[in-house]
């Protein structure tokens, strides 16, 4: 009965055509396979009553019962709240309604026994419940202790009467005919070893548990499965193209050793060895390599990508870098310019705005085999852009780009495919990259180049811009040159931020004799390469700008980083602009400029800025405040398309679950053996275009 899973959530009673709409566009709920899978988010303790003289601001939700002993309205027309003083034997609490205040005068009354849950908070010295769900008590709701599953709904689903309890109302009425419809989708051997509860029970209970450890390991089998089934596609990914492309073998090292011998111009970390040791290791093996290079910011990936390309050039083919912005493939150029030139080679830039005389020497040059290294944007996916014989192609800052547009990168070659290296300067969590990029084998740069001074970050709020203002101006005297940058361009209503044009005006009118660089994304490309070059040859000392200058813009000279309205950004980005100084050999600065008021994740995203260099520290610390669709961009949240683990928290499951798929995969790689035929059947059973392997189909 597989389709049942399949029939449109309209047939399901109590939901109709009209409340189906509404389910489908704002939940994404279109089939009964949806609904079932539409998981809690948490659920509410009813299991137990405290007294009302138990409760302190300190706790969660908690369930009382009692009377009303009186209610008033308060406040004026425009801003009535209710209040409704509720008693035990123990004592008294306030309750109170800001919105609907009218709706509920008519349904409460006074003397009548109450069922009340909701979180106490301490205001003044008093306690009070603020919008509280009640209930006049029943014999049901005062015998039946339960965990009451609280569901994500939005305010059109609350105002059409499709709040959480109804949610939970539709849930009840499928669950018991779904439940005898769910196929165990892993293993005995899987399920024994890890003690998982069955698949059928495992979603019965994490709708409606019995107690607090069932619903855990529920939850705990449900997180496993889908972790499993995540791996298990990105290993079997890993596997068909070991097995389908071979790669080019390059053994010959002559090139490397002449630059390494004559024209290194510092000497290589060891964990920059080591990567270059995989990545060697890599390109002689007769497979093609598909490898992530991540590093913290200056960690030196571009030496160690121009390396690899030497070993390529050396076994006659060529090399490309792909770089997502015009600014950072042109800055790639020059940096890679000075290498290649060295060692006799010839390299182009290939962008948006190469002039076309350029492209046609270029694309020749390429085609000849004369051209032996080509950076540049998405310009070199073009059909245009044929190589003689491409051996390694690498790409910048890979979560910019699609698995697709990585792709188009091999089919430059006949019959044989290019080695891939992927680089990111954003450092990713374990956990996101064994989810992400769980078909790459990795490699890792952990350690900063001798003689790098870590740069100081401190925090300060809007009331100390003297001060900041007086060290600006220490530092320009010293010779140093300072970013400033701002979180938006032109004013909106909605956010009170000091823009990027009322920025400029008063450091213009702070540091009246300093002569000023700005730089933003609405700027023609001519105007911001003018901007930024005044700025790299020290016309100008302080460049004001948006986050255009986060990703690798290098100006040895600039030593001080402010940023204003810092408690806006994300981590990652904070962490991205910092690394844009201490790029030299003088002490940097990074500068915190916040408001007093603060998040409780801006306070957290703060202080680990103020107490950490670590980018994977950084980066860990994002993942836990924002969850990983946010963390990755919107065009990678296909990949993460996770229903219940949330991979901030379940990074010690998704080990297991990894370790579990590789096994099976070792042991039997095409799922011929009977004891997987259950994997081997869920497979089969998705839509082809479906991501998470794990749902109910």
């Amino acid at each position: 009965m597989q389709n049942f899973f399949d029939t449109k959530i309209e047939f399901l009673k109590g939901v109709g055509p009209q409340k189906a709409v509404l389910l489908n566009k704002e939940l994404g709920i279109f089939t009964f396979g949806d609904l079932v899978q539409y998981y809690p988010f948490r659920h509410e303790d009813r299991t137990k009553f405290h007294t009302i003289s138990e409760a302190n601001g300190s706790m969660p939700y908690i369930q009382l019962k009692g009377r009303i002993r009186h209610y008033e309205m308060q406040g004026p027309p425009r801003k009535r709240r209710l209040k409704a003083y509720l008693v035990d034997e123990t004592g008294e609490i306030e309750l109170v309604w800001f919105q609907g205040a009218q709706w509920m005068l008519k349904k409460i009354q006074p003397g009548v026994e109450y069922v009340v849950y909701g979180k106490p908070n301490l205001f003044g010295s008093k306690l009070n419940i603020a919008h509280p769900e009640i209930e006049i008590a029943s014999q049901q709701n005062l015998e039946a202790g339960y965990l009451q599953p609280v569901y994500s709904t939005t305010e059109l689903l609350k105002r059409k009467y499709l709040d959480s309890k109804a949610i939970a109302k539709l849930q009840r009425v499928l669950l018991p005919e779904a439940v005898k419809r769910i196929k165990e989708t892993l293993p005995v051997q899987i399920r024994e070893r890890y003690s998982l509860m069955d698949k059928n029970e495992s979603i019965a209970y994490v709708h409606f548990p019995e107690t607090p450890e069932t619903l855990q390991r529920a939850q705990f089998r449900l997180k496993f499965e889908e972790l499993f089934y995540v791996q298990i596609r990105l290993l079997k990914l890993k596997l068909a193209r070991i097995d389908k492309f071979k790669g080019m073998v390059f053994n010959k090292a002559e090139l490397l050793n002449k630059f390494y011998n004559e024209h290194l111009p510092f000497e290589l970390t060891n964990a920059q060895k080591r990567v270059i040791k995989e990545i060697y290791r890599d390109l002689r093996s007769g497979n093609q390599m598909n490898r992530l290079l991540q590093g913290d910011v200056g960690s030196g990936k571009t030496i160690v990508a121009f390396i690899c390309m030497l070993i390529a050039i050396g076994c006659d083919t060529q090399g490309a870098l792909m770089a997502p912005t015009e600014i950072l493939a042109t800055q790639h150029y020059h940096g890679l310019k000075e290498f290649a030139d060295k060692m006799g080679l010839r390299i182009a830039l290939l962008t948006g705005s190469t002039k076309k005389s350029e492209r046609k020497i270029i694309h020749e040059y390429l085609r000849t085999g004369e051209l032996h290294i080509l950076v540049g944007t998405h310009a070199l996916l073009e059909e245009i852009v044929q190589f003689k014989n491409l051996g390694l192609a690498i790409v910048d800052e890979q979560h910019r780009f699609g698995v697709a547009q990585r792709s188009r990168l091999w089919q430059k070659n006949e019959g044989i495919f290019p080695h891939v290296l992927v680089m990111t300067a954003t450092p990713i969590p374990r956990t996101l990259a064994m989810t992400l990029y769980g078909d790459l084998d990795i490699s890792t740069i952990d350690e900063l180049p001798a003689g790098r001074k870590p740069i100081k970050t401190i925090h300060r709020y809007d009331a100390n811009r003297l001060k900041v203002n007086s060290f600006i101006k220490e530092q320009i005297a010293l010779g140093r040159q300072v970013y400033i940058v701002y979180p938006l361009i032109e004013e909106s209503e909605k956010l009170d931020l000091k823009d990027l044009m009322d920025g400029y005006e008063s450091v213009a009118r702070a540091f009246p004799d300093v002569p000023l660089s700005i730089l933003h994304g609405k700027m023609k490309t001519e105007a911001k390469e003018y901007e930024m070059n005044r700025f790299v040859k020290g016309e100008t000392k302080i460049m004001v700008a948006t986050t255009v200058i986060e990703v690798g813009v290098n100006v040895p000279n600039a030593s001080v980083m402010i940023i204003e309205n810092a408690e806006r950004f994300g981590l990652a980005q904070l962490h991205q602009l910092r690394g844009r100084v201490g790029r030299g050999a003088d002490q940097s600065y990074c500068i915190l400029i916040s408001n007093y008021k603060l998040s409780q994740d801006g306070r957290v995203r703060l202080e680990t800025m103020v107490r950490t260099n670590n980018g994977f520290e950084i980066a860990d610390t994002d993942l836990q405040l924002r969850g990983p669709g946010d963390l990755m961009g919107t065009q990678q949240s296909g990949v993460l398309d996770l229903l219940i683990a949330d991979l901030g928290k379940d990074g010690k499951i998704l080990q297991a679950a990894r370790e579990a798929a590789l096994a099976i995969l070792d042991d039997d790689p095409t799922l011929q053996k009977e004891e997987n035929a259950n994997i081997k059947y869920q497979i089969a059973s998705m839509k082809k275009s479906a991501i998470n392997w794990s749902r109910i189909s």
